[in-house]
C-alpha cells in the first residue's frame, strides 16, 4: 500500500510538473484573454473580469447558444503557479549551471503571489471632496451595501451593515429575512434591481415591481461602465412580538436614507456604495488644473490637501505621478469635475484610494526576475568564452 502510495504520489508530482501542463495553460490563458476582450466589448470592463479571471470555472456560450465549460482564470493562474513551483524550482537540476534560471522563476512564484493577495486582501475606492470639505471616508467604485442606522440618546450612532451581495440575487418575489442583536424588527430584503431608477405611478403607468407610497422602481438595462449602474431594492420592516410591518424603496442615489419609526425610535436605512474608514482625514485645501491652449482638455491636474491625524496637520501635494503614501493606504489623483463647469464654478477632485499589501511585490518580483536572467546570461557567457578560449588554443 505504501508503495502504491509513493507511485501516485510520483505521478502526481510528474504531471504537476510536466511542460505539457505549461503548455495547455498557458494555452487556456490566451483562450481566457480572448474570449473575456470581447465579452468586454458588450458587457464592460468590470464584468469580463469577474467572469472570466476572477472566477474558479465559468459557462462561455459558443456563438451565444451552445454552453462551453471552462476553468476561471483563478483556477487557471492557481495550477501555472503549481506547475512552475514543481517543474521549475524543486525538480529542475541544481548546480551553478542552473542558477540564474531558479532565482527567476522564483521571482515568477513571488509575481503570482503577490497577485493573489492583491486579489483576496486589497481594498480600492474613491474620495471625492469639494474644495474645502474634508472626509475620512473612502467609498467603492462597484459595491453596494444596505447600512440599517439608529442614533442613540447620548448620540452614538448605532450601525448595521448588510453587503449586496447577501441579497443581490433576490430579482424576483423570493425575499430574504435580516437579524441582528439590538435591531427590534426583522428586515426583510427582495425585488433587487441592478440599475433603476424611482418613477411615479400613474394610471398610465404598468410596474414591474412593488408600489410603495406612489413609487415603484422602474429596471433599467444594464450599463457597460459598471459604475454607472444604479442598483434598488424593496425593505419590508416587521417589529418584533407581532407589531406593525413598514414597506419601504431604497434606491442607490436617494438623497437621504429612509426612515422609519419603530417603537417610537426612528432608524434609517441607505443603500449606499460599499465605504471604509481611512485612519486619518483628508481636507481638500484647493484644487489645480491645466487647460491646453484654447482647450477645455486638462494638461495637469493637482489637489493641495491638508492630512489630519490625531490633532496632527500636514499640508501636501497630490498629483497623478505624486500620490500620497500613509499608514498602509496610497491616494492618487484620480480624476474631477464638473467636466462641463464655467470659469469660477467649484470643482470636485476625486482620489482613487488603495490598500494593497503587497503593493511592492510588482516591483520586488521584477528585480528577482532581471537578477535571474543577469546571472543566467552571465553563467552562459563565461561557457561561451571558456568554448572560444580552448579553440584558440587548439
Amino acid at each position: 500500500m505504501t508503495e502504491l502510495c509513493k507511485q501516485k504520489a510520483s505521478q502526481t508530482v510528474t504531471f504537476l510538473s510536466s511542460l505539457g501542463l505549461s503548455v495547455v495553460l498557458f494555452s487556456l490563458l490566451m483562450v481566457l484573454t480572448y474570449l473575456g476582450t470581447l465579452y468586454q466589448v458588450e458587457h464592460g470592463l468590470y464584468e469580463a473580469q469577474k467572469k472570466y479571471f476572477d472566477s474558479v470555472y465559468l459557462i462561455h456560450h459558443a456563438w451565444g447558444v451552445v454552453p462551453v465549460p471552462l476553468p476561471g482564470g483563478l483556477s487557471v493562474l492557481t495550477l501555472l503557479f503549481v506547475n512552475l513551483l514543481f517543474g521549475g524550482v524543486l525538480r529542475m537540476r541544481k548546480g551553478w549551471g542552473q542558477a540564474g534560471m531558479l532565482i527567476s522563476h522564483a521571482g515568477i512564484l513571488i509575481l503570482l503571489l503577490g497577485g493573489f493577495v492583491t486579489f483576496q486582501y486589497s481594498t480600492s475606492g474613491h474620495l471625492t471632496l469639494y474644495e474645502g470639505e474634508r472626509s475620512n471616508t473612502f467609498k467603492s467604485y462597484h459595491d453596494w451595501e444596505l447600512a440599517v442606522a439608529k442614533v442613540e440618546a447620548d448620540g452614538v450612532r448605532r450601525e448595521f451593515v448588510i453587503p449586496a451581495t447577501e441579497f443581490n440575487t433576490l430579482n424576483g418575489r423570493e425575499t430574504k429575512q435580516f437579524h441582528a442583536a439590538g435591531m427590534p424588527f426583522a428586515l426583510g430584503l427582495g425585488h433587487f434591481l441592478r440599475n433603476s431608477d424611482p418613477q411615479p405611478a400613474g394610471p398610465t403607468s404598468a410596474p414591474a415591481g412593488p408600489v410603495v407610497d406612489g413609487f415603484y422602481l422602474r429596471p433599467l438595462p444594464p450599463e457597460a461602465n459598471h459604475e454607472r449602474n444604479v442598483p434598488g431594492v424593496r425593505a419590508v420592516i416587521a417589529e418584533n412580538g407581532g407589531g406593525a410591518q413598514h414597506e419601504v424603496l431604497l434606491w442607490g442615489l436617494q438623497q437621504q436614507p429612509a426612515v422609519v419609526q419603530v417603537n417610537g425610535a426612528a432608524w434609517t436605512f441607505d443603500l449606499r456604495r460599499q465605504q471604509w474608514e481611512l485612519p486619518f482625514t483628508v481636507v481638500l485645501d484647493e484644487f489645480h488644473r491645466e487647460l491646453h491652449p484654447r482647450t477645455n482638455m486638462p494638461a495637469a491636474f493637482m489637489s493641495d490637501v491638508t492630512k489630519i491625524e490625531r490633532g496632527h496637520e500636514e499640508r501636501t501635494r497630490i498629483s497623478m505621478n505624486q500620490p500620497l503614501r500613509h499608514e498602509g493606504y496610497t491616494l492618487y489623483q484620480a480624476s474631477w469635475g464638473p467636466s462641463d463647469a464655467a470659469p469660477g464654478d467649484p470643482l470636485f477632485s476625486s482620489l482613487a484610494v488603495v490598500s494593497d499589501p503587497a503593493e511592492k511585490v510588482p516591483m520586488i518580483a521584477t528585480i528577482v526576475v532581471c537578477v535571474g536572467l543577469l546571472v543566467h546570461f552571465a553563467i552562459r557567457l563565461r561557457k561561451y568564452l571558456r568554448r572560444e578560449q580552448k579553440k584558440r588554443l587548439v
